[in-house]
């Protein structure tokens, strides 16, 4: 998941130094008696730095930890956490937990869906938005809740949610 704070690190350092970073932690892990152990952490690491996993990435992985690339490929796609398709600009998680599900959260689901025109696990083709679900945000007395970045909103009506949506775009022209 891409926050706001992950999307600033990816666009503020290089690529070079994303790599780097990259590098060095690998170098790391390779210190300890099974560092194939750590490549679940590798993974965060660089979905971290990048925002997602991208193949190139993915190859240095397997390179640098001299694990074949199927295998990364086997684990990335395995886990619900990792994403190999870059987020949009702005990630929104709909909490679909039961407390947010009994309170409206599939209406608010359709809502987004209908004005994004995207489904879950998509980006808009502008880039601006991405969905996700989440299981739960913690804050089940404001349900139905999505969380925008890491802003939470809370207490949310299918027009309440378009009505933000309109928000971020608008904030997006100035």
């Amino acid at each position: 998941m891409a926050t706001t704070e992950t999307t600033a690190k990816t666009t503020s350092a290089t690529a070079a130094e994303r790599l780097a970073q990259l590098k060095t932690y690998i170098a790391e892990t390779q210190e300890n008696e099974h560092p194939d152990s750590f490549l679940i952490a590798v993974l965060h690491k660089a979905q971290e730095l990048y925002g997602y996993l991208p193949v190139e990435v993915m190859d240095e992985v397997a390179e640098q930890m001299g694990i074949p690339t199927a295998h990364i490929w086997g684990v990335a796609t395995f886990y619900h956490y990792f994403s190999l398709t870059p987020p949009g600009q702005h990630v929104i998680s709909i909490c679909l937990g039961t407390a947010c599900y009994v309170r409206g959260a599939g209406q608010i689901l359709q809502a987004l869906k209908d004005e994004l025109k995207i489904d879950v696990g998509e980006v808009t083709p502008d880039g601006m938005f991405s969905l996700q679900p989440a299981r739960c945000l913690g804050a089940c007395g404001l349900a139905p809740v999505v969380m925008i970045d890491d802003k939470i909103h809370g207490e949310l009506t299918p027009k309440r949610m378009v009505q933000l949506i309109n928000q971020y775009r608008k904030q997006a022209k100035k």
